[in-house]
């Protein structure tokens, strides 16, 4: 069993790396930390480097959590990069942070949130920020 966790550092993907790891405690599993950067995106604030890598590393050990970090490229379509990664993985949980939107923003932008939500071949649970 694998844990797949949807990571931007954010308050949302804090909250969702929080819960997986607890989750990953609970059902004695590894999980697989993924920060996905839009392909051919150079700049993006939500990218986390090496140095955040073994940060993001640390914290599983911390919690007793075997974890890999994993930067998937994806195009517009994140629900899809995330089913890729439940078939390579074999993950049975994806666990993703939310924030708050409007619904003209949800109609504008649409939600790769809501999309995992949706579509996903595994349950997903959803954390949302506290802060």
């Amino acid at each position: 069993m694998t844990i797949l966790i949807g990571y931007v550092p954010t308050p949302a993907g804090e909250a969702a790396l929080d819960l997986a790891l607890a989750e990953a405690v609970v059902r004695d599993t590894d999980v697989v930390i993924v920060n996905s950067p839009r392909h051919g995106s150079t700049v993006d604030p939500h990218l986390v480097g090496e140095q955040d890598d073994e940060a993001l590393l640390t914290r599983a050990r911390q919690a007793g959590v075997t974890a890999v970090v994993d930067h998937a490229e994806h195009t517009a379509d994140l629900a899809d990069t995330f089913e890729d990664l439940v078939q390579q993985t074999g993950a049975d949980l994806i666990v993703i942070g939310l924030r708050k939107r409007s619904a003209v923003g949800k109609l504008i932008m649409g939600s790769d949130a809501q999309r995992i939500l949706l579509q996903s071949s595994v349950p997903v649970l959803a954390a949302k920020a506290t802060r």
